[in-house]
């Protein structure tokens, strides 16, 4: 699966690492699908877990508006994601699925 729209991922020695993060990604939906995982919490702010807000990539601090491409692709796949810093909403949504 093509994630569309994603931006490279670059590391602080300028090598593209974005063809890792995708695979990663797939590798998650994989264990998601298999294991039957409606909910999942991953990390804030990481270029692959990030799930309202990412580092920009200049290794400056500074975040933007997006998802990273696991916490994307889980959600197209009716996944809900939250972030460490939404523990409530989480287990909110625990309680709420069918």
């Amino acid at each position: 699966e093509v994630l569309d729209g994603t931006a490279a991922v670059i590391t602080t020695e300028g090598e593209d690492v974005s063809a890792q993060f995708l695979d990663g990604a797939r590798q998650a939906l994989a264990l998601v699908q298999k294991h039957g995982i409606r909910v999942a919490v991953l990390k804030a702010n990481s270029p692959s877990c990030g799930n309202l807000l990412t580092y920009d990539g200049t290794f400056s601090g500074v975040k933007v508006s997006g998802e990273g491409v696991t916490a994307a692709l889980l959600k197209r796949h009716g996944v809900q994601v939250f972030s460490e810093l939404e523990l409530s909403q989480a287990a909110m949504a625990l309680t709420h699925l069918d």
